[in-house]
């Protein structure tokens, strides 16, 4: 894996609206590069030092594209990468209403309009299908972080939400996992949709002034990929997992009204929120030595996601409009932030002991068929591979003592566990004959031992 693939990849995706500021906001040739231009307030006097323009350059500039191609661009690869064994996650960044539940998820209403979870649950599945060698197995997930608290939406209990006692992120050797979070098995792509859509459901919502419908939470939806290769008699296990994660959106208090529960909400999110910037401005700082993953549910819920064993992509989303250009400088300002972590994507192998014990057997029967059949080619005389019986043992130690005693001459043998017996058979002559000898020396003489200089002694004077 090339020095590329060992960062974060950012794209930026602009929300379509009539009212595009053209005169703000400019994209380049390549669609990697935007540029945000401010006009200079006379207002605030002749001396004005206050920065008018930036320029940011990311992965891709995803403007005015179908769902279909912002996939391609986005998850295709790194939904491929998972197939093979490489964690990935995908994050939707940016203020609320720019667009990131439709990124996401997408629109129901149409199935062109379907967002990247359904799409990579489509490809997981039609992999799984044209795959001749390994077996697929996929779990999903669908965790949501409400003001703080931890709530499963695709547990079968009615939750109030108000308590995250049973459910806790977890430290492991393995990674971070969230105890509690159920984690239910697909077989095909309609259950896996199903089970999304009813978690839809459960989401937390509300209005304000700036989207109808804004989630209040941040919802993190995760395909459980498990390989097993037949042609390693089912012992070689890849396990890999896709976190697919749409933030709730940033907002400005004075922007959209907020009040009572939704302020509170907001709250939480913009803190959150600040929390996740921090880690990502230390992990793109190698001099840090510690990360503060544990600042909040979300980042310690992603430490695996960022700057761990994970292919990550961030799309920050933003509006188009030159009202909103401050929140979508600070979006653009997060995402050229995340582009300097780096990652180190390995594959996740395991070895099933049970399937190994399992394949050696089968190698053991496949090996006494091939050398059965080479004897026969051979005309030797057919030849069990199989444990000595206590019968053969006992004709073997037979014919040990009547070799020493010269009553015949050669022993017989035919496979090489005749001759591991042999020499065992030899080596308990040799062991007989040396406790025979040392009982005959010690009922006439006294035996001292050499170290006991005492002994000795007494001995010499005698």
């Amino acid at each position: 894996m090339d020095a590329a693939e060992k960062r974060v990849h950012a794209f930026v995706r602009v929300k379509p609206t009539a009212d595009f500021a053209q005169d703000i906001i400019k994209f380049g040739p390549d669609k990697k590069s935007i540029d945000i231009y401010i006009k200079k307030d006379a207002r605030k006097g002749v001396v004005n030092n206050r920065q008018t323009d930036w320029s940011f350059r990311l992965d891709g500039v995803l403007h005015n594209i179908s769902q279909e191609l912002a996939y391609e661009m986005v998850a295709q690869k790194l939904v491929a990468d998972a197939l093979i064994g490489y964690n990935g996650t995908i994050m939707c960044y940016g203020q609320t209403g720019a667009g990131k539940t439709y990124t996401m998820t997408g629109a129901t209403a149409e199935y062109k309009h379907r967002g990247i979870i359904p799409r990579a649950i489509q490809q997981v599945f039609k992999a799984a299908a044209h795959s001749v060698d390994p077996f697929f197995t996929v779990r999903i997930s669908y965790l949501e972080i409400y003001n703080e608290t931890l709530c499963d939406l695709l547990s079968t209990t009615t939750s109030n939400g108000t308590s995250d006692t049973q459910m806790a992120v977890v430290d492991c050797p393995q990674g971070v996992y969230v105890k509690g979070l159920s984690i239910h098995s697909v077989s095909n792509e309609e259950d896996a949709l199903n089970l999304l859509f009813e978690a839809r459901e459960n989401k937390v919502i509300a209005e304000h002034a700036l989207n109808r419908n804004s989630s209040r939470s941040h919802c993190i939806f995760t395909i459980y990929i498990e390989s097993r290769f037949r042609v390693f008699s089912n012992i070689k296990c890849i396990n890999s997992k896709i976190n697919l994660i749409d933030l709730a959106g940033s907002e400005r208090l004075s922007k959209t009204g907020s009040e009572g529960q939704v302020l509170k909400e907001a709250t939480y999110i913009n803190k959150s929120l600040s929390f996740l910037e921090q880690i990502v401005v230390a992990l793109a700082d190698p001099k840090r030595e510690h990360i503060p993953f544990r600042q909040s549910k979300l980042t310690h819920v992603l430490k695996d996601s960022l700057g761990g064993n994970c292919n990550t992509v961030l799309v920050a989303n933003i509006c188009g409009e030159a009202v909103h250009v401050e929140e979508t400088l600070s979006s653009l300002r997060f995402a050229t932030r995340m582009k300097w972590i780096t990652t180190e994507p390995v594959i996740s192998e395991t070895y099933d002991r049970e399937g190994t014990v399992k394949a050696l057997e089968k190698e053991i029967i496949l090996l006494k068929q091939e050398l059965a059949m080479r004897d026969s080619l051979v005309n030797h005389a057919p030849v069990t591979y199989d444990p000595l019986t206590d019968i053969q043992i006992a004709e073997i130690k037979s014919q040990v003592h009547k070799y020493l005693k010269g009553a015949i001459d050669e022993i017989d043998i035919v496979n090489i566990r005749q001759v591991q017996e042999v020499f065992k058979q030899f080596k308990l002559v040799v062991s007989q004959q040396e406790r025979e000898v040392e009982a005959t020396l010690r009922s006439k003489y006294a035996l001292i031992d050499k170290k006991d200089f005492a002994a000795l002694a007494a001995v010499q004077k005698v």
